[in-house]
């Protein structure tokens, strides 16, 4: 399966700095909707780890990690 350009920025950016959220995605990369984009990296074969977390406003968010 071929990655569209966005999730191959996104899987790069795994691979390089370990972690993204949907906030790190649109800040440095453009990408909108990085779930889709996870989505489309797992229906690759590629494992990913998803984690939420809640930021100092009470925010609920995901942080999407590379898998061993």
């Amino acid at each position: 399966m071929k990655l569209s350009p966005q999730a191959q920025l996104v899987l790069r950016h795994l691979q390089s700095v370990g972690s993204i959220t949907n906030v790190e995605a649109n800040a440095v990369h453009k990408v909108r909707s990085v779930s889709r984009r996870i989505t489309e990296i797992q229906d690759a074969g590629v494992k990913i780890a998803k984690v939420r977390r809640r930021d100092h406003t009470g925010q609920v968010y995901v942080r999407y990690s590379l898998t061993k």
